[in-house]
């Protein structure tokens, strides 16, 4: 069932965006060569705590992070970890906050240090491609539209989407209805309606589409080990068009002309 938001309950989303967009743009003052995706994780709870936040994905199934860290190859669900970040590698921070009984839902896919043009594009492609998402989500139009969209655009450049993982509906849950694949047909799927909240979230590979899952049962990466990125945003439909309630000004902030 597709929970249709109030106005009222979409400023408290707002609100919890605006505080994972601003998580976001704190760990974009830590992604370093040398620093550990434990030390990123740890930056992102302190903050969110000290905010008045909740790090929704701390405990959620048995999660034991507040921040997926998703570095080079890793698709998705990434556990924080001993792992010292190192010049040239990607790492995408998803992150989930709940605030006053609403949660926001984010993810960037950061450079560390000087990365490759070939990894460069993937990334820039992918962001891209979030935002043709964005620009399908319209009333009367149906999910598959927003998925077509972002699989069009990332297939006519080369790279691959993931069939697995997709996005979703997003509110007093971190997942709810409904869910928003990267791939599909146009007028296929829920129809698009004001009040209607999702998370929309290409994850793009530069090589096959296919994924494997970790022994730890979270851990989705390429099956060919080649780099993945993913880029977020939480987006509620108000007058019959989306609204992106994250943003990644606090990012571009600290990162200035190296941000992708």
């Amino acid at each position: 069932m597709i929970y249709l938001k109030t106005p009222e309950e979409i400023e408290k989303m707002r609100n919890a965006c605006a505080m994972v967009s601003s998580t976001l743009g704190e760990i974009a003052k830590w992604v370093a060569p040398g620093v550990t995706t434990r030390k990123v994780d740890a930056i992102a709870r302190e903050y969110i705590h000290d905010n008045g936040g909740k790090a929704a994905c701390l405990g959620y199934g048995g999660f034991p992070g507040a921040v997926c860290c998703e570095v080079n190859e890793v698709v998705v669900h990434g556990f924080p970890s001993g792992y010292e970040l190192r010049e040239g590698d990607i790492i995408g921070t998803d992150v989930v906050v709940e605030l006053d009984g609403f949660n926001g839902d984010m993810c960037y896919t950061f450079p560390v240090g000087d990365i490759s043009e070939e990894v460069y594009a993937l990334c820039r492609t992918t962001k891209e491609s979030l935002y043709k998402g964005i620009e399908a989500c319209r009333e009367g139009n149906r999910i598959g539209d927003i998925a077509n969209a972002v699989q069009t655009y990332c297939e006519q450049r080369g790279y691959s989407v993931v069939r697995e993982m997709c996005g979703h509906g997003i509110g007093r849950k971190m997942h709810e209805s409904p869910e928003v694949p990267n791939y599909g047909r146009r007028g296929t799927g829920p129809v698009i309606r004001n009040g209607m909240c999702i998370a929309i979230e290409p994850m793009i590979n530069l090589g096959s589409k296919n994924i494997v899952i970790e022994r730890d049962g979270w851990t989705c990466r390429t099956r060919d080990r080649k780099p993945s990125a993913h880029y977020e945003h939480t987006v509620a439909v108000i007058d019959g068009k989306a609204e992106i309630l994250t943003s990644f000004e606090p990012v571009y902030a600290v990162l200035q002309d190296r941000f992708i």
